[in-house]
């Protein structure tokens, strides 16, 4: 099974939008089609992003954050990773790439492809969530 790790972005997209954020997680992190790498460091800014004040103001966003947060906890693969990296000037963005360095994660899903170039990084391949969820559904195509 694939291993993923998916940028804070991703999460806040996903429960904001009925976007390809919302169906990478709804689609496959949800019935477990793919598998959902985390580190301690990644799981706190979830929540410390998903606590920001202008969110909670969003009709059941409170409820939606914390039962997708279980989820996470639940679920998803926990690593630590070993390696301190600073190949992009957000030092957030290197977590997911020393996550990835930790978890031999198969993608790294993100929207900001501003400060992610490469289309690597080691054997990690970096996608946004619409690049991502086609090349799933073509996938599961070819299996039907």
């Amino acid at each position: 099974m694939q291993k993923i790790i998916l940028d804070t972005n991703i999460v806040v997209s996903a429960l904001i939008n009925n976007s390809f954020p919302h169906y990478v997680i709804k689609e496959l992190v949800v019935t477990r089609q793919v598998l959902t790498c985390l580190s301690e460091k990644l799981l706190k800014e979830y929540v410390d992003v998903l606590s920001r004040s202008k969110f909670l103001k969003i009709k059941n966003f409170a409820n939606k954050a914390k039962n997708l947060l279980q989820l996470f906890i639940n679920n998803a693969l926990f690593y630590e990773p070993n390696i301190k990296l600073t190949l992009i000037k957000d030092e957030a963005d290197n977590r997911l790439l020393e996550l990835a360095d930790a978890s031999e994660a198969d993608f790294l899903i993100t929207g900001n492809t501003k400060d992610f170039e490469m289309p690597y990084y080691k054997n990690t391949k970096i996608l946004t969530p619409r690049n991502f969820w086609e090349m799933k559904t073509e996938e599961l195509q070819k299996h039907y």
